[in-house]
């Protein structure tokens, strides 16, 4: 999800340069409830069978091995949780010893995104097309205008804002904004790898370039760009018990039933066929997940020879729903003659 935390940091910067207060003692309120435990158990287990058969689907971390060279990957959750302890004590030793730190964006990339953003606010807002009021009804924008304007987003501002940005947004929970806008950053296990290997002077290397995230949307319709905001409606009305559920599906080892809970959760409350989610969730995970994964293999395996050359290993942190599917980075690097195995951390779950 580092997307989605350099999308959440976008969006404190945005609310910054709107000159918009939000209380600090908010940030630390953040409750909610676990969907999967109120949920019918006809419910959950359609879910679970839609996500059977899924490789991978289930464990956060791994080791990758081929020809002497070593990578660990971990799949990480972009926002600040006192469960990450566990994840670092297991793993802070290795960075230490590692050649090389990989992440989504590492903070060189952060500081060009920051700047880009500052100089050319049109890259998350559009000032000549059609305003979200006049792509929406009413009823639905005024739903929608709700949303964002309790992520902090008054309407006018969000509505010139692009629906990809919308959209992603829509996930973030209100009380997560409150959290982003008090620390400066969302202080996931992202932000706590890069810190461990720059205090032991690990290098950090990016997967991609800084303005991957201008890109990934680029080629959608208008009516495919409205129906990313209709598909991710419905889970903004609740936004906070979605992250707690979040965040305990990850800590379970299991963040793929996240997925497929929006994808159910769109086909009862979008009001969009069940075939025009189902494209939806394609797109995005194509967008979001598998194009990705693929263009990350290739500078994966760059970085463990340079590293099995030094008689290291590599250290690899990105956003756990990057690690499973036939397009996932476990399968595409095990397709390539790599060796995966599990690696297991106490008190964090492995799935199932």
């Amino acid at each position: 999800m580092s997307l989605r935390r350099r999308l959440a940091a976008l969006g404190a910067a945005l609310l910054a340069a709107a000159t918009l207060a939000l209380p600090a003692a908010a940030a630390r309120e953040c409750v909610g409830q676990n969907l999967f435990e109120r949920m019918p158990p006809g419910r959950l287990a359609e879910l679970d069978a839609a996500a059977e058969g899924v490789p991978y689907r289930q464990g956060l971390f791994w080791r990758a091995e081929k020809d002497g060279q070593r990578v660990t990957l971990l799949g990480t959750y972009h926002f600040a949780d006192p469960r990450h302890d566990l994840t670092m004590d297991r793993f802070g030793p290795e960075i230490d010893e590692a050649a090389l730190l990989m992440v989504e964006a590492g903070p060189e990339e952060e500081e060009r995104l920051t700047r880009a953003m500052t100089a050319d606010p049109t890259l998350l807002v559009d000032p000549d097309g059609p305003t979200l009021p006049e792509r929406f009804t009413d009823a639905e924008w005024k739903s929608l205008s709700a949303a964002l304007e309790a992520r902090g987003l008054p309407a006018v501002i969000a509505s010139r804002l692009r629906p990809w940005y919308v959209a992603v947004m829509l996930g973030v929970s209100p009380c997560m904004m409150r959290v982003i806008e008090e620390r400066g950053d969302p202080g996931g296990l992202d932000h706590l790898l890069v810190e461990r290997a720059e205090a032991a002077a690990v290098p950090v290397r990016a997967l991609e370039p800084w303005d991957t995230v201008f890109t990934l949307f680029e080629g959608m319709t208008p009516r495919e760009e409205e129906d990313m905001i209709r598909a991710a409606m419905p889970a903004a009305e609740y936004a906070d018990d979605y992250a707690v559920t979040l965040a305990d599906a990850y800590f379970s080892g299991d963040s793929w039933m996240i997925w497929e809970f929006g994808r159910f959760d769109a086909y009862d409350n979008s009001g969009l066929t069940r075939d025009e989610v189902d494209e939806q969730m394609r797109l995005a995970q194509e967008k979001l997940m598998d194009r990705r994964n693929e263009s990350w293999i290739e500078p994966i395996e760059r970085a463990a020879a340079e590293a099995a050359a030094q008689g290291k290993g590599v250290v690899i942190g990105f956003g756990a729903l990057h690690l499973p599917g036939d397009h996932g980075v476990l399968r595409l690097l095990e397709n390539r003659g790599w060796t995966i195995s599990p690696v297991t951390v106490e008190g964090i779950g492995n799935g199932g």
